[in-house]
């Protein structure tokens, strides 16, 4: 045998070795990955499971008196019932917190400017905004006033929430504390306080009263339009729309078209061109930054409600429905809960279900075994800028009245996490915090001008919400009220934020009722900022309780409101900016047409409608306009044949909200700043309507051509860049463009998930999913004409009630009952909410046992 074969054959008995050993080490590293993948998957379940709650056995929580139920419904809708008032607060707290704890941490940071220990040096200017507001001062002060009764159940609140804080550290509360823990090593949550409960309501005040962002924006428009342009922008509401006490015919008080001290400010600002407008501009830096945290919420969006008597409704009895609109949350804003005392007594008077908000006792929208309510926001202008006139020789001090006046100086300290503490120091004026503190060029004020100007200065807010409220008081007042009466004088607590109340009851009665605190002005309507140095345009009180609209069992047989112009011939000032009442049409439109008597059905068709109104004044101007085009021509007879209802599937309704789109950026980008181009609300719909009538008015022109345009070549310009936009987006083919496709909705967890990591941004959020209506239906899920089409407020929560039966209500939230990310009940109301479908709102024992998929005992120990 030669040599060269040996070499051969060793050769190839050394490559099959190898080939085997590589096989075999191929093989073991699969196994190998497939262990770790394995270890890995299973960690990660572990570690996202593990903060899931316990829905099932018994739990022993010391300081319960006695035992308490919890059922699960398979929505996750826990029912509790407890025999004393302290036991079923202490047991909305602990299982508040153990669906939503991560929520609750976050927004008690928020409401007390404490972001920056949670989050580090990126808060830090979010802080000293919030700081600066001094929502834990105020709620410090409401504190020391709270009675006996009321701080038993916050104490006992906060008592469940610490005892499941007790039990449960980092990712075992929520996989949020995982992450943040890469972030902030050292973050521990600590022990809940009546504080936290209580600056919610700050928090939820601001959220919906944040009226002065007008003023800012009139006063910065002055600097490059004259007080006639300006006041077209913001029209006086229509005397089409309806109003919700329709029991006048002349408007005497808010009128816009009434020229009045203030609008001389106005004048006097134009003509002299003051930089202030670009100093109030950077008040809206921080405030940006905390809507990134809160949710952007357009102006002009709100909620409905409406209430049906008997007389109108199939069953006889009062049918009663609200959806409040909220910006896109996750999770959802609202926790739904029944609160059941077993038996029901003077001691434990309670027998609510509806919702509530993690961190606050009690429920916030719902019904007893008595009577239902629903909410929308007032919108009431109760916040004021006032020009202070500061020392020149002591920065400390301002003028009032001639006299020099020393500022009250609160020191703060912010916390931050990684780094250093921040010292703030805080001044407030007799009208409030100075905001120009945490807005540098605000100290940029010259001293000439119509109005006397100071040649040093500051911008101080006055605020309801910055004095003591008694808020915390109505909600457990409203959960025990049996009657109308006892409904008032429980919602005459709900001083701030100003809602609109609409009521029901098993006896077979409506009403209405605005609580608030509403300021009464010396001069001036709140338009613009005005003098603080004399007493011209200080606050004389407030409207009192009595003198606030209302009504019971009124003869036209229902009360509907969507933020809209309250009563023509209200002798006090409410607000100038009432949000124009395009949706309130539409919803009386549905309830008067033809003496309907409404079933539980049709009103459920009325909170998912989504009809568009603005499409009802600008569709028919397209009989007359020729665009020259066979392809725009087509497009063209898809408006004019289309129904005006903004379907997910439909066609016509993506043509017209992109042409609206492009309608409102042809008029006005050429003359307004781009912080203030129009976002498509119910504002611009006024603003359009009003203009339609004039077709050569100089906004239709656009300055930045040589050519002088009118209406109708604005109109056909912005229908063709719609045609060329679907076509670019979704295809040729008209048949292929849908509205639900472009007007998406996603939900991002308010922290983590706006992050800009990738990954972990997936854990948290979850979309995007079709969507109907815009801002302006009843079905109202807003976009933004200067953002994109994707969703930015939406129906945050449907409720319907029926008086007759308790148990035919319904409701729905989104996105779902879980904080909990990868939970069953994390989403899982998605799908319904789109659709405008509903789960029952279970209410007699019977009913909540028959449909129990999870029962929980909590026990003293």
């Amino acid at each position: 045998m030669s040599d060269g074969f040996i070499k051969y054959a060793t050769a190839r008995a050394m490559r099959r070795a190898k080939k085997i050993w590589l096989q075999k080490l191929l093989k073991k590293t699969i196994i190998l990955l497939l262990l770790l993948g394995l270890l890995i998957v299973g960690f990660a379940t572990y570690t996202v499971r593990q903060s899931f709650p316990q829905e099932n056995g018994a739990i022993a929580l010391a300081g319960l008196k006695a035992e308490v139920t919890v059922q699960r419904d398979q929505w996750g809708v826990p029912h509790i019932y407890a025999t004393n008032s302290h036991d079923l607060f202490m047991a909305q707290g602990y299982i508040h917190a153990q669906d939503r704890f991560w929520q609750m941490d976050f927004w008690r940071h928020i409401g007390s400017g404490r972001l920056a220990e949670m989050f580090g040096s990126s808060q830090v200017t979010t802080d000293k905004y919030l700081r600066t507001m001094g929502w834990a001062r105020v709620a410090q002060q409401e504190i020391q006033q709270v009675n006996a009764e009321m701080k038993a159940y916050l104490e006992a609140y906060a008592q469940g929430v610490n005892a499941y804080l007790a039990e449960h550290q980092g990712s075992a509360i929520s996989l949020e504390y995982a992450m943040l823990k890469l972030l902030n090593p050292g973050y521990k949550p600590e022990p809940w306080q009546l504080l936290h409960s209580l600056t919610w309501g700050k928090v939820m005040a601001y959220d919906l009263g944040r009226n002065f962002e007008r003023e800012i924006e009139r006063t910065i428009l002055l600097k490059t339009l004259n007080l006639a342009q300006v006041e077209e922008l913001f029209p006086p509401y229509p005397q089409d729309l309806p109003v919700i006490l329709p029991d006048s015919q002349k408007r005497k008080t808010g009128e816009q078209d009434d020229f009045d001290e203030t609008q001389l400010i106005a004048a006097h600002l134009t003509d002299s061109q003051l930089p202030i407008t670009q100093a109030l501009a950077t008040i809206t830096q921080p405030m940006k930054a905390l809507e990134e945290l809160i949710g952007s919420r357009a102006i002009g969006i709100g909620s409905n409600n409406w209430v049906i008597s008997g007389s109108r409704t199939t069953t006889g009895k009062p049918i009663l429905a609200n959806d409040p609109h909220l910006a896109v949350q996750m999770p959802s804003i609202w926790y739904e809960v029944g609160l059941h005392c077993t038996p029901k007594n003077s001691e434990c008077p309670y027998n609510v279900t509806g919702f509530s908000f993690a961190g606050m006792l009690g429920v916030i929208i719902g019904h007893s075994d008595r009577i239902a309510w629903g909410v929308t926001n007032v919108e009431p202008d109760v916040m004021d800028l006032y020009i202070e006139k500061i020392n020149p020789a002591n920065p400390n001090q301002y003028e009032v009245n001639g006299k020099w006046v020393d500022m009250q100086l609160v020191p703060e300290t912010i916390q931050v996490a990684g780094s250093k503490p921040i010292v703030q120091t805080v001044r407030y004026t007799r009208h409030g915090p100075i905001l120009s503190d945490v807005s540098p060029k605000l100290q940029q004020f010259p001293t000439k001008g119509g109005v006397e100007v100071p040649p040093k200065y500051a911008v101080a807010l006055r605020w309801t919400a910055l004095e003591p409220s008694t808020l915390g008081y109505a909600i457990p007042l409203i959960n025990r009220a049996q009657n109308w009466q006892e409904f008032r004088q429980a919602v005459e607590n709900f001083d701030v934020p100003a809602q609109n109340f609409v009521y029901a009851d098993v006896d077979g009665n409506i009403g209405y009722q605005m609580p608030g605190k509403f300021p009464i002005r010396a001069k001036g309507k709140g338009r613009y900022p005005v003098p603080g140095w004399t007493d011209e345009y200080e606050w004389q009180g407030y409207i009192d309780f009595e003198q606030l609209p209302t009504s019971f069992n009124p003869s036209q047989g229902y009360i509907a409101t969507a933020n809209n112009l309250v009563q023509n011939n209200y002798p006090y000032l409410i607000t100038t900016d009432w949000v124009y009442g395009y949706r309130a049409q539409r919803i009386v439109e549905m309830i008067a047409k033809s003496q309907q008597i409404l079933s539980l059905l049709e009103v459920e068709l009325i909170q998912g409608d989504n009809q568009n109104l603005n499409a009802q004044t600008l569709v028919p101007l397209f009989n007359n306009i020729s665009l020259n085009n066979p392809r725009h021509e087509a497009a063209k007879q898809l408006l004019l044949d289309w129904n005006l209802q903004l379907e997910m599937r439909s066609p016509a309704a993506a043509l017209f909200e992109v042409f609206w789109k492009h309608l409102l950026a042809n008029t006005f980008h050429d003359q307004l700043p781009l912080e203030y181009y129009p976002d498509g609300g119910d504002r611009w719909y006024a603003v359009v309507k009003n203009l339609v009538k004039k077709p050569n008015s100089s906004w239709w022109d656009n300055r930045n051509t040589a050519k002088v345009e009118n209406r109708d070549e604005i109109l056909r310009q912005s229908f063709t860049k719609a045609v060329d936009e679907l076509e670019r987006l979704q295809g040729k083919d008209p048949k292929s463009w849908n509205w639900g496709d472009l007007h998406t909705v996603t939900f991002r967890n308010a922290t983590l998930g706006k992050s800009g990591l990738a990954p972990i941004e997936a854990l948290f959020n979850r979309g995007a999913f079709p969507t109907a209506g815009n801002g302006e239906s009843v079905n109202a899920n807003r976009w933004k004409a200067n953002k994109s089409f994707e969703v930015t407020d939406i129906p945050s929560l449907r409720m319907v009630v029926d008086l007759k039966n308790l148990d035919n209500s319904v409701a729905i939230h989104t996105p779902g009952q879980s904080g909990h990310a990868f939970h069953t009940h994390y989403t899982d109301m998605n799908d319904p909410w789109r659709k405008t479908e509903y789960h029952p709102m279970l209410w007699e024992k019977q009913k909540v046992d028959a449909n129990t998929t999870a029962t929980l005992k909590l026990r003293g120990k």
